[in-house]
């Protein structure tokens, strides 16, 4: 049986546009994702990187949820070591009283950025060994049960915001199982421990208030196009911009033709590792990829990440994605795998 189909969208700035432009585009993204079925849309915190327009994840939240009406949507993540747990209890708080049951509140502990620009936003390496500490912190305020006597979220308190632990390792793997949490598998960029992270959260889950049975989201890479070459073309270049991503935090710059002949090199294996749990071919192949991929990663649901390269194709992937299959699996799209929301 198909599982459900949700959305993670960087807010990508395509070469040429704006920050308006792309932030325009994950506005029509939501629009049509809602049309069309999917559960939910899933924006990440990065920072200091000139081609996401995401940094500012709740006031993108709270932008996309006014100009929608029943998607779920929320953070994949907030990278909780960078903020104060009581100020993400009081934005999202804020965002759920404003639109209830529609939010979803992801949480990570890497930085989402480099060294540098971890330090411009003021927080210190060794925050994120604070992180499991931080999430209970967090999750006591949004459950109106601070940690912090004399210290409440508001608004917050009481909204119950339902929490998902991302990660690509054990560690992520454990934390969600010991505390009862969803968990997120990041796939689509980091797949190595998928296997092992998956069966280590189900085989430790604890049931909480919020969640009785372990639920598990795997992300994965898809494109889609009306024909298979079609498809594998842009998927080509997709793997050329992430050979180059990779050489510029070296320090390197790389042409489109540079980045072709390392593809097809040994240097190139990272980039295609990366992109291992993709989708790709027509919709009908894409889907059936997804089956597959949903049975391999003992996944509950799929987010997918539309990784063609230019805005059009990536909206059209969506599109005929929903087009050949439901999004919402056997379930309703505004269903919520959690007892809190």
């Amino acid at each position: 049986m198909a599982v459900p189909l949700s959305i993670l969208d960087l807010a990508p700035v395509i070469r040429g546009e704006s920050h308006r432009d792309a932030l325009l585009g994950s506005v029509r993204l939501a629009q049509r994702a809602e049309a069309l079925g999917y559960r939910r849309i899933w924006y990440a915190e990065h920072h200091n990187m000139p081609r996401i327009a995401s940094a500012a994840t709740s006031v993108l939240i709270a932008h996309i949820a006014a100009h929608t009406e029943e998607i779920r949507l929320g953070s994949g993540g907030v990278m909780l070591p960078n903020h104060a747990p009581l100020t993400i209890a009081e934005q999202f708080g804020t965002l759920a009283s404003l639109h209830p049951g529609r939010i979803d509140l992801g949480l990570g502990r890497a930085p989402g950025t480099d060294q540098n620009t971890l330090r411009a936003l003021r927080r210190s390496p060794t925050s994120a060994e604070r992180f499991p500490d931080d999430v209970l912190e967090l999750q006591g305020y949004l459950a109106g049960e601070s940690r912090i006597p004399g210290v409440r979220a508001i608004p917050g308190e009481g909204t119950n915001v339902p929490l998902y632990i991302l990660g690509s390792s054990l560690f992520g793997a454990k934390l969600a199982a010991v505390l009862g949490l969803p968990y997120a598998f990041a796939s689509h960029f980091a797949p190595a421990a998928l296997t092992d992270a998956v069966s280590t959260y189900r085989a430790e889950f604890r049931a909480s208030a919020q969640l009785v049975e372990p639920y598990v989201i795997a992300g994965v890479n898809v494109i889609a196009a009306p024909t298979s070459d079609e498809a594998r073309t842009l998927f080509r270049s997709t793997a050329r911009k992430r050979v180059r991503l990779l050489y510029s935090r070296a320090g390197h710059s790389l042409t489109s033709e540079e980045a072709e002949e390392i593809l097809d090199s040994p240097a190139g294996a990272q980039a295609w590792e990366m992109l291992r749990c993709s989708a790709v071919g027509t919709p009908a192949e894409v889907s059936a990829s997804l089956d597959d991929f949903a049975v391999e990663a003992d996944a509950d649901e799929l987010i997918v990440a539309s990784s063609a390269p230019e805005r059009a194709a990536a909206l059209r992937s969506i599109e005929l994605l929903g087009e050949v299959r439901d999004p919402a699996g056997d379930r309703s799209v505004t269903a919520s795998p959690t007892t809190g929301n």
